[in-house]
């Protein structure tokens, strides 16, 4: 029997989430078209008839001098020093530059078994893969190096396959039908900003955070209550959550309220939804403990 803790780490928008997501099979961490939308340690749990692997997604490693970018850095690295394995992937519709230099030194230093990925392989043409195979190949000499596309399930087979491999022999951390250990209000945050980026400007996510601020289950009723606030920074930004007529707050609070449902099956659920502004947060250091809290 197996067992290992799994850093996935890459640039913004390298596919981690979606890659987490379809190995554990269920909803994990969030996934968008906007880079930078993973702000915490995700972990998700696989599990098969070889063992069980605890995958972290971080956040995408970003290089920037404000507090929140700096906030994800701390991140990504402190999941480095706690895994024993790191699966390093790469976007191959990006060329590698500073940024990707900057990761590969992070991990090279962390003297942590590597299986490297080069994801996205159903859009790339040939010369984006021979050049990503050759960067990882270069940078990774003693690693694994892997073609995959997380979100078509392609080459994932392989991934697990070099995972349990490199694994060390352990017993089960989680029961088997476990794949996540999220706290309930974090999941159902993340569910609410997930919805509220999909609604939103390119823009308005990186100024957004999502709170709940009460929740209340009744065991006679089989009742759900939840109270949430969006927040942004300024309360001009409100009304480009709340829409024309409160037609983008419906819409997040309708796709918001069917994912959660999900999580409370046979109750039924009254979702309260709330837009507010706190100016600044992003720089604000009681704020973003909250936010960061592990």
């Amino acid at each position: 029997m197996k067992a290992a803790t799994v850093s996935v780490i890459g640039r913004p928008s390298a596919g981690k989430s979606t890659l987490v997501n379809t190995i554990t099979g269920m909803k994990v961490s969030i996934t968008s078209s906007t880079p930078q939308t993973t702000r915490n340690k995700i972990r998700g749990i696989y599990t098969d008839s070889r063992g069980q692997l605890i995958f972290t997604d971080t956040p995408g490693f970003h290089l920037s001098d404000k507090e929140i970018n700096r906030r994800m850095q701390d991140v990504t690295i402190s999941s480095l020093k706690d895994s024993d394995i790191i699966l390093y992937m790469l976007d191959g519709k990006r060329k590698p530059g500073k940024e990707e230099e900057t990761i590969a030194s992070l991990v090279l230093k962390a003297e942590v078994p590597v299986v490297a990925v080069l994801n996205k392989a159903d859009i790339l043409t040939e010369k984006e893969k021979e050049e990503g195979m050759s960067f990882l190949s270069a940078t990774f000499p003693s690693s694994p190096v892997l073609l995959a596309s997380g979100k078509n399930d392609e080459g994932v087979d392989e991934i697990l396959i070099e995972l349990f491999r490199i694994a060390p022999e352990g017993e089960l951390l989680y029961d088997e039908s476990t794949y996540t250990d999220q706290d309930l209000e974090f999941r159902i945050s993340e569910i609410i900003r997930e919805k509220t980026i999909a609604n939103l400007s390119d823009e308005m996510p990186h100024v957004i955070f999502v709170e709940i601020e009460d929740m209340e289950y009744s065991e006679e009723e089989k009742h759900v209550w939840i109270r949430a606030s969006i927040n942004t920074e300024r309360d001009g930004q409100k009304g480009i959550i709340v829409g024309k007529g409160g037609e983008n707050i419906k819409r997040i609070r309708k796709e918001s309220f069917k994912e959660i449902r999900r999580i409370f099956p046979g109750s039924s659920l009254t979702l309260d939804l709330r837009v507010k502004s706190q100016p600044g947060w992003r720089k604000n250091g009681k704020t973003l403990d909250r936010i960061f809290s592990d």
